[in-house]
Order: C-alpha cells, then sequence, then structure tokens
C-alpha cells in the first residue's frame, strides 16, 4: 500500500525528487595550475591571489610546480631567441654572460 511512498524517500528520510544532490565540495587544483597562478599573480604584485594559490597544493608541490614553470619558461625563450637556456636564464636574471 505504501511501496509508492518507500520509493521517493531515501534512506535517510530525504525525498527523491530523481534530481542529483549537489554537494558544495571545493574544486582541487593541480599542481601546475596552482604554480601558474602564484606566478602570474607574484607579477601582479596581487597578494590575495597568492594566497589562494598557496592553499591549492602543499608548499613543496607549488614550489616543484614553479620551478618547472620556470625551467618551460627559460627553454620556450631559449628556442625563440635561438640562444641557450644558460645564456637565457642569466640574462633574465640580470648577470654577465658566462
Amino acid at each position: 500500500m505504501f511501496d509508492w511512498l518507500r520509493k521517493i524517500w531515501n534512506k535517510d528520510g530525504t525525498a527523491d525528487t530523481g534530481k542529483p544532490v549537489r554537494t558544495k565540495t571545493k574544486r582541487t587544483h593541480n599542481l601546475f595550475e596552482a604554480a601558474a597562478v602564484y606566478v602570474a599573480a607574484s607579477v601582479e604584485d596581487d597578494q590575495d591571489t597568492m594566497d589562494e594559490a598557496t592553499e591549492w597544493v602543499s608548499p613543496e608541490a607549488l614550489s616543484f610546480g614553479v620551478s618547472e614553470l620556470a625551467c618551460r619558461a627559460v627553454i620556450a625563450l631559449a628556442r625563440e631567441r635561438d640562444e641557450s637556456p644558460r645564456d637565457v636564464a642569466r640574462t633574465l636574471l640580470g648577470l654577465p654572460a658566462a
């Protein structure tokens, strides 16, 4: 007799509307996304965004991501300029040629 009622009620006592339940879960970020946001915010002097990016991953992961971003940027610039990565890195840091 109450079979239809049991079908629309969940075990936890809430009604089953047939619609997916939305839960507020925090979006996860990977270390490369965190590094990109952190570095871009640093360039723009945006401390709030930098602080936000530091919460996404561990300090070690963020450090690795920033290092990887730096390596990729130096490689890309070296190819674009047809120079060695060492020369590009030294130029970017304002160091004299080796």
